[in-house]
């Protein structure tokens, strides 16, 4: 393509493909202190964004607390920009003359993102209904470590010490944080805590099943095909159980900043990071995101935090911060994971 023909579209058509270049150690060599200062600020922009969800969740249910009309909403107004990123990769491809996804990884992305997106999704809000948005923040931000786990169980994969080392101050840290919360939300605290439980189970095991689907099809239209099918099956959830999708103006506002700053431009921000810095530079920086949710739960939601809370989130944040860099400088190849978040 000559300079003269070079429009918009193009360049944008070359910044959302990025990830489907299949040696990605080429582009690398060239890149520059600025690329990588963009892509730094990229991921610091999407963390911060994602850690906004569980207080545009906890505000909405100051409306209404009803988990899947909550989920239903920010499906609704997120799905035309996944279908939009999907449609564009699509004409991407055509404009390239590269052959598109079979038929069959498009329905197993589908599949993937029916259910195991939606379920977690499902499990997320629903815990949130019981639990503060710190401590859904912190046990969802166990799941690199079922992932560990999952991965030996089913796939074979190693445990290694580092993640058992991980695994023990993570845990300690959460114990800290629930032995607190147990006492004053009773077993509210335990319900809440074990959908959210279920939720960084489930998200790990949908991660590890879309590891090969993702190879296949890229993460752009890995993104938009799982994310599509699971905004249609929390649309269909919220049908079948509530058939009624009536809701407060102000509920609605929260359910529309929730899909575009917490869903959209997060996973598009983290997208172009990709692009200009590795992975592990990615999942690194992305451990400010528990910070973040604990820092706006305390003045935006008026959520207590103690000393205690301190140290028991402070041993979480260590104990993934630990197992991400470890696992980053490990010789064994790391997992290729989608970039989308419940």
């Amino acid at each position: 393509m000559s300079h003269a023909s070079c429009s918009w579209g193009d360049l944008l058509f070359d910044w959302m493909a990025w990830h489907d270049i299949p040696d990605r150690r080429v582009y690398a060599k060239s890149m520059t202190a600025n690329h990588r200062l963009l892509g730094y600020g990229l991921t610091v922009a999407g963390a911060t964004l994602f850690s906004t969800k569980a207080i545009f969740i906890k505000l909405a249910f100051r409306e209404e607390v009803n988990a899947t009309l909550m989920l239903a909403w920010r499906m609704i107004f997120s799905m035309p920009f996944f279908l939009a990123a999907g449609l564009w990769m699509v004409l991407r491809l055509k404009h390239e003359g590269s052959p598109l996804p079979s038929h069959r990884a498009v329905w197993m992305s589908a599949l993937t993102g029916f259910v195991g997106y939606g379920l977690s999704s499902y499990f997320d809000f629903k815990g949130l209904e019981y639990i503060s948005a710190q401590l859904e923040r912190l046990v969802l931000f166990t799941y690199p470590l079922f992932i560990m786990f999952i991965g030996a169980l089913w796939f074979r994969q190693p445990i290694t010490r580092y993640g058992i080392m991980a695994c023990i101050i993570t845990y300690v840290g959460l114990a800290i944080v629930v032995g607190i919360d147990v006492p004053a939300g009773g077993w509210t605290t335990v319900i809440g805590a074990g959908f959210v439980l279920a939720c960084a189970i489930t998200f790990a095991i949908n991660q590890l099943m879309a590891k090969n689907l993702i190879s296949l099809v890229g993460p752009i239209m890995f993104t938009s095909i799982s994310m599509i099918a699971g905004g249609i099956a929390c649309i269909l959830l919220q049908g079948l159980t509530e058939a009624s999708f009536a809701a407060s103006t102000p509920f609605l506002w929260q359910a529309l900043g929730c899909a575009i700053f917490a869903t959209v431009l997060p996973i598009f921000c983290i997208n172009g990071a990709l692009s200009h810095i590795s992975a592990q530079a990615v999942a690194m920086i992305s451990t400010l995101s528990p910070v973040v949710t604990i820092a706006l739960a305390v003045h935006v939601l008026g959520e207590p935090f103690t000393l205690a809370d301190a140290i028991g989130s402070g041993l979480v944040l260590a104990g993934v911060s630990y197992y991400t860099w470890a696992d980053s400088r490990a010789k064994q190849p790391k997992p290729l994971l989608p970039i989308e978040e419940v």
